[in-house]
């Protein structure tokens, strides 16, 4: 199994609830949380620029959209 197939099948996907990227959406649906108030959270965090930027960043490149579609694995032509 790919790791591509392994994200997928967390269940985790961007969106739909989105403003930019839906990562706060997606996270806020996982953790029963209202999505306001993990968009402030993810805010404060942007104060730490590595730390925020970078978690985001990060997540957003390897998180599935509604779609089933990964960033990182349409960037390297594997989808």
């Amino acid at each position: 199994m790919s790791i591509f197939n392994a994200i997928r099948s967390s269940g985790f996907r961007r969106g739909p609830a989105r403003l930019l990227g839906g990562i706060c959406g997606a996270l806020a649906r996982q953790l029963g949380l209202n999505v306001w108030l993990v968009r402030v959270l993810m805010l404060l965090l942007f104060a730490l620029p590595v730390v925020g930027w970078g978690a985001y960043a990060i997540i957003w490149i390897l998180t599935p959209n509604q779609q089933g579609s990964i960033p990182v694995e349409r960037w390297l032509g594997r989808r």
